[in-house]
């Protein structure tokens, strides 16, 4: 029943959003910035508020009295008093630590009694030099390792110390209208670059094919200083070179690659998370050689993937501006807190349902279809222990048909395949004639695919995860999705994104995911599918038996 007021809050913090009340849509856009889906069956969505979701909310400029009086708006019975509660401390924590610099010491200051507590923290008490009237005295060394250690145990810490500038470097974004390759950045982008330096460091959050890289060149061009750029893999350095190159005027010999085929330490360097983590006895030797390189500003690109450890070097890097790039922030690890402690809050987001009405990011529809077992499949399936049923049902034989009928469908159209077990992509290649690039796949090799699929000489590539993020396809407008990590929402998100560059014919890309009816693999699809379904996007159910009965009539 329609009512206005589709809301319920519960206090156990979440959130139940009715989907059929006329007001469904401005409710959860409404309610999107300080909470995260967690479950999104048919009838009625659930939210959950987090400290993290109101700490990020806190650095946007929200209020305790703006998020309660959104909630009072909408809910239809009053809110519970133990969450009113939550709302009210936690918006107000953000800012009640601060870390300042006072007489070239850096200081942790606030509330007196907050921090006569938390300096008994062993934890903390540990990273204390002395306790002065003004504060707690705080090693430089230790001021990012304090503001991690403080977040785990729910204070955030805002951070004024400041940033070194780092060793000067003349770089140009080159604007143009002139084609080829003219570009100018667009109002989101401007907005997004304003609020990072507004900041000093943080989180920017646009949805794939929106132009991250590009921000994070005007950020360059913005600081003018030695830039270090971390990726996710090699295929992503070798994108942000040809960006750099592209887009930017830089000295002669300023643009460096540092991987395992060339290192090279340049004013701007774009290496790996991995190189960054290799350890030899004990130590890091590439992070202490790229650590001289005089930095103004760490880029981390995918920051959602960022490994624990680049968390702890990071630790170390809080005197450099920091910049996260992602398309989400969801973590199946819970790791959220640490990346707002270690490179900043998030400060710009953008629904992508609002850039697909601009036209900046492809149309897509979703689609999920059932795929049958067949009886060998069935019962192995439920023979197994429940450790391989997931693997059973993502590997289904039949999929196979599927995925031959939606080619047919797309023969003019450019498609990524994409799975996750490398023997299920390997049969599918084979039966499809189709090129595969994996994990194994030589570097010159996936390059070399990678360009023939942009440039239209291969219609279908059947990819593994590797192409899960950071490479740039932009002529794919279908993606059938044949296996995925278990529930992983970013990996979902991700993948969609490999289409959202706009076609140039302006048709709809298409998603599909292939997943085996009444089996595990539907009820981790449904949590896959939570972070798209936030933003906006609606799976459309189809059943494999009927649509191919359908597609057999009608040939």
């Amino acid at each position: 029943m329609a009512t206005g007021k589709p809301l319920i809050v519960q206090s156990d913090r979440t959130l139940l959003l009715e989907v059929n009340d006329p007001t469904f849509k401005t409710v959860r856009d409404a309610i999107l910035p300080f909470s995260e889906l967690i479950k999104s069956p048919e009838h009625v969505h659930s939210y959950r508020i987090s400290r993290v979701s109101l700490w990020n909310a806190s650095t946007s400029g929200l209020t305790a009295e703006s998020i309660l009086g959104t909630l009072r708006a909408y809910s239809r019975y009053p809110i519970p008093l133990n969450v009113q509660q939550f709302i009210v401390e936690e918006t107000e924590k953000y800012g009640r630590l601060v870390l300042k610099k006072r007489n070239q010491k850096v200081l942790l200051t606030g509330d007196r009694t907050l921090l006569a507590e938390l300096g008994q923290h062993p934890a903390v008490s540990q990273m204390i030099a002395k306790a002065t009237g003004g504060g707690l005295e705080v090693p430089a060394a230790m001021r990012g390792e304090i503001k991690r250690v403080l977040a785990k145990l729910g204070y955030p810490v805002k951070d004024l110390v400041g940033y070194s500038e780092g060793a000067p470097l003349p770089i140009r974004l080159g604007q143009s209208d002139q084609p080829p390759g003219g570009f100018r950045l667009r109002p989101y982008q401007e907005e997004a670059v304003r609020a990072f330096l507004a900041s000093g460091s943080g989180v920017i959050v646009l949805p794939c094919g929106a132009g991250k890289t590009v921000v994070g060149l005007a950020a360059m061009a913005a600081i003018r200083a030695n830039t270090l750029i971390l990726t996710p893999n090699v295929a992503a350095v070798q994108q942000w070179m040809r960006e750099i190159a592209d887009k930017c005027e830089v000295p002669d010999g300023a643009l460096g690659e540092y991987t395992t085929d060339c290192k090279q330490v340049k004013p701007i360097t774009v290496t790996t998370y991995q190189m960054l983590t290799y350890t030899r006895n004990g130590r890091y030797p590439h992070y202490e050689k790229l650590n001289q390189g005089g930095w103004g500003l760490i880029i981390y690109d995918e920051v959602h993937l960022l490994p624990a450890p680049v968390f702890r070097l990071t630790a170390e890097l809080q005197s450099t501006r920091r910049l996260g790039l992602t398309a989400t922030l969801v973590r199946e690890d819970g790791a959220e807190a640490e990346v707002f402690s270690m490179i900043g809050p998030r400060v710009f987001d953008i629904p992508w349902k609002q850039l697909e009405q601009q036209g900046w990011i492809a149309e897509t529809a979703c689609y999920e279809i059932g795929v049958p077992a067949d009886e060998a499949t069935r019962i192995r399936y439920l023979s197994s222990p429940d450790r391989q049923k997931y693997r059973i049902a993502a590997e289904n034989p039949l999929k196979l048909r599927v995925i031959r009928s939606l080619l047919r469908s797309h023969a003019e159209d450019r498609v990524l395949i994409i799975g996750h077990y490398v023997e299920q992509l390997k049969r599918i290649a084979r039966d499809l004639n189709a090129p595969l690039i994996t994990g194994q796949t030589d570097s010159r090799k996936r390059v070399a695919l990678f360009q023939q699929f942009r440039e239209g000489a291969i219609s279908v590539l059947v990819v593994s995860k590797v192409a899960n993020i950071a490479i740039d396809l932009p002529n794919a407008n279908v993606a059938i999705q044949v296996s995925g990590s278990f529930g992983s929402r970013q990996e979902e998100a991700q993948r969609l994104g490999r289409l959202l560059r706009p076609n140039a014919d302006g048709r709809p890309s298409r998603f599909y995911s292939l997943v085996t009816k009444q089996t595990c693999e539907q009820e981790r699809a449904l949590h896959r599918q939570l972070f798209l379904v936030e933003q906006g996007y609606e799976y459309k159910t189809i059943d494999a038996e009927k649509w191919l009965r359908q597609g057999e009539d009608n040939r």
